[in-house]
């Protein structure tokens, strides 16, 4: 077989064992080359005199990360056959490997997810590593296991922890597997093959048991107890996710197999899989998964073979709410942080929250007292910038104010390194004009944390024209070693993501001056997958946020703006979102929101400021306009982020909405999501909004363009974006 193709390998022992090795770098994923082969390789064991008994095992000190998620896409498209129903569950599994008269042992070291579980299920025994990883984190994806999970994993572990790690999609450890009786025994990385050998050896000699994964009973819950069980995952799944068919499907397969047998339930769970394979969520989630790690791929960046520089030593000047989360964040993931502020009281109190922040993880059980300790031991407090003469990095997390960030700007080029990187957090200020004041622009940056830092998982690293791709390279790093995902864009009003949802909030607020009911508003887009509604979100953020940043948009984008007095004239009457219990919401002891009939007052004030009246079409919308009003003006705004070149790649804005605004990520993102709907379709009801209600709706000459040739959004089409 073709070397660079995904393979197995046999090799037989004078013992009598047979050694099949799963071969395809970098996890060992189940492409269907490794598939067809693994097949080939057993019949060779089952059909060779010299073989008694069979260990599977994967190169590299990895079992298997799964199904290779690339043939997904490449099977969607139609361009492979996808294996036939059962292939894999039925022939191979079931009534190739867990039926054999020889018996097989998994060597489980690395990753055992999805597949790569799935085929150690259909072996007669488990041996683990104690960190080796097991898991089904299918549904992830917006499929079921497909391999025989849904089949095996009750029987080994009993139904409720297998609902629990198949609804989850969380792994355990190879000391957890023990404990639950998914992995037989525990070996060390070194003693992993020999002991699997010894263990089948002594499977045919019936000196342990030899044990048909599919055919197990004694760890299933009684009938009835079952019963009740699948009722709850139900209810709880409808309850925690009820735009999601696909967990509903998973438990139904599950059941099928408790109630009808093993092989009712692996070939409901065949054709459960075909059909959920080609929906429109395993689409997305497909799509989100591989726009996440394509991150990092910048034309003119990354492809310039640089290598990250390594940063020894983190400044943060800020000991706010964001600067104490970027803190949080990187001592983390084990970088030596220098917190500096203007006074002592400033300063204590920056560090009292970065030790909320981790106490708050001991509290959870997610941290030890002594890894808390450790980990603060990395900060230091500073109120000068003589510790400053050997940070590799600065992050600047002051308040949004041009000349107080130049000054120290020009500070930052006195007192550190000539290599250190000098970043700014922030959101809406013009980083050419931060760094006017020195000669060091080809190391300014942006590094925009979205809050709380520490828990937020996207970091939009801004660029300007004369930011070095070296600088970039470092951030990224940075960024991964900190488990964030860096999307890369430029330097613009509100960068990607708030310049494309600053429309988000302006739409609701048109939509209430002209007669739509806010609460209405909130629930549809809650109902559509976003953790909550525009306005609920401004009281989260506080109106002094929503104005200075809408402030911005004002100046920045006259022409499209939406204009609205209904937050001043609120803030006025000491009503600034949930801080202060009142914004468009009241907010009661336990900080639960409940809807506010004073509002009204309010919105009438704005309406006749704004001189519109109530359109009695837009009092009683359906849900879907609401979506469609209040998300296509994003949309436009996405194509114009695209079209300027700030953003690499309609992926990168798919990957910002989802991480950094809370988009379904089972809708694949903004620019995906409108690609499902088509550009002709969202053109032609921004015109016909833009006839009614004035030019904030008009789309831009992109969109337009591209529902003229009735072409999809996301698509690049200058060839130099094209290399991608």
């Amino acid at each position: 077989m073709n070397s660079a193709k995904g393979r197995t390998t046999i090799e037989v022992g004078n013992d009598g064992v047979a050694i099949i090795t799963i071969i395809n770098p970098p996890v060992n994923s189940l492409s269907l080359d490794v598939l067809n082969s693994l097949k080939e390789s057993y019949d060779q064991a089952l059909r060779r005199d010299d073989v008694k008994a069979i260990v599977v095992t994967g190169a590299q000190g990895k079992f298997s990360g799964g199904f290779d998620i690339t043939a997904f896409g490449k099977i969607q498209g139609g361009n492979v056959a996808a294996p036939k129903p059962g292939f894999v569950s039925l022939e191979i599994l079931c009534d190739t490997v867990a039926a054999a008269r020889k018996p097989s042992v998994a060597a489980i070291d690395g990753l055992a997810l999805g597949g790569g579980l799935e085929v150690a299920m259909g072996c007669h025994a488990r041996i683990a590593t104690p960190n080796a990883q097991l898991g089904l984190p299918e549904l992830q994806l917006g499929i079921i296991p497909g391999f025989g999970g849904t089949q095996a994993l009750p029987r080994l572990v009993g139904l409720a922890k297998a609902l629990e790690m198949m609804l989850t999609s969380k792994p355990v450890k190879g000391q957890e597997a023990l404990s639950l009786g998914l992995v037989d025994s525990i070996a060390s990385p070194n003693e992993l093959v020999n002991t699997a050998r010894r263990w089948a050896l002594d499977i045919l000699e019936r000196k342990r048991p030899w044990i048909n994964s599919f055919y197990r009973t004694d760890k299933l819950e009684p009938l009835g107890e079952a019963r009740e069980i699948l009722k709850f995952a139900r209810a709880q799944t409808r309850k925690r996710a009820p735009n999601l068919m696909h967990p509903l499907v998973c438990i139904d397969v599950i059941e099928e197999g408790i109630t009808s047998g093993p092989r009712a339930g692996l070939w409901k769970e065949a054709e459960a899989f075909q059909g959920l394979l080609h929906s429109d969520t395993c689409k997305s989630l497909v799509h989100i998964f591989f726009a996440q790690r394509g991150t990092t791929k910048v034309p003119g960046v990354s492809d310039l073979g640089l290598k990250p520089r390594r940063i020894n030593k983190v400044a943060i000047l800020g000991g706010g709410l964001m600067g104490s989360g970027i803190a949080t964040a990187l001592i983390l993931s084990n970088y030596p942080v220098i917190l500096k502020e203007v006074n002592d009281k400033f300063l204590r109190s920056g560090i009292d929250r970065v030790k909320a922040n981790l106490k708050s993880r001991v509290k959870k059980g997610n941290m030890s007292q002594e890894k808390y300790e450790k980990t603060l031991s990395l900060l230091k407090g500073a109120l000068d910038y003589e510790s400053f003469r050997d940070v590799d990095m600065v992050i600047e997390a002051v308040i949004e104010n041009v000349s107080l960030k130049q000054q120290i700007f020009s500070d930052l080029e006195k007192f550190c390194p000539p290599h250190c990187i000098l970043s700014s957090n922030t959101s809406t200020i013009d980083l050419n004009l931060i760094g006017e004041k020195t000669k060091s622009q080809d190391r300014i940056i942006g590094a925009h944390f979205f809050s709380p830092a520490h828990v937020m998982p996207l970091l939009e690293i801004v660029r300007t024209q004369k930011t070095s791709p070296q600088v970039i390279v470092d951030l990224l790093d940075v960024g991964k070693k900190i488990k964030k995902t860096p999307v890369v864009v430029g330097n613009c009003t509100g960068f990607a993501v708030n310049r494309m949802f600053f429309p988000y909030t302006q739409a609701a607020l048109l939509l209430v001056e002209r007669g739509t009911n806010i609460y209405q508003i909130d629930r549809a887009i809650k109902k559509f997958g976003m953790p909550m509604g525009p306005f609920r979100l401004c009281d989260l953020v506080g109106f002094g946020v929503a104005i200075a940043t809408g402030g911005q948009f004002v100046l920045n984008f006259p022409e499209r703006t939406y204009k609205s007095m209904l937050i001043p004239l609120m803030q006025e009457d000491k009503r600034a979102g949930e801080t202060t219990r009142r914004g468009f919401y009241v907010y009661d002891e336990q900080r639960r929101a409940n809807p506010d009939p004073e509002i009204k007052k309010y919105i009438e004030k704005a309406r006749e400021i704004a001189g519109v009246t109530i359109d009695p079409k837009l009092t009683k919308l359906l849900d879907k306009d609401i979506v469609e009003m209040i998300f296509f003006p994003v949309v436009n705004e996405a194509c114009r982020v695209l079209d300027e070149g700030i953003a690499v790649k309609a992926a990168d804005l798919d990957i910002s909405a989802v991480m950094g605004m809370g988009f379904p990520p089972y809708r694949g993102g903004i620019m995906f999501w409108a690609d499902t709907l088509g550009s002709k379709y969202i053109c032609s009801r921004l015109e016909e909004w833009s006839n009614l209600y004035g030019g904030f709706f008009k789309p831009c000459s992109y969109l337009a363009q591209r529902a003229a040739k009735g072409a999809t959004l996301s698509s690049s089409v200058d060839p130099a974006k094209a290399r991608l």
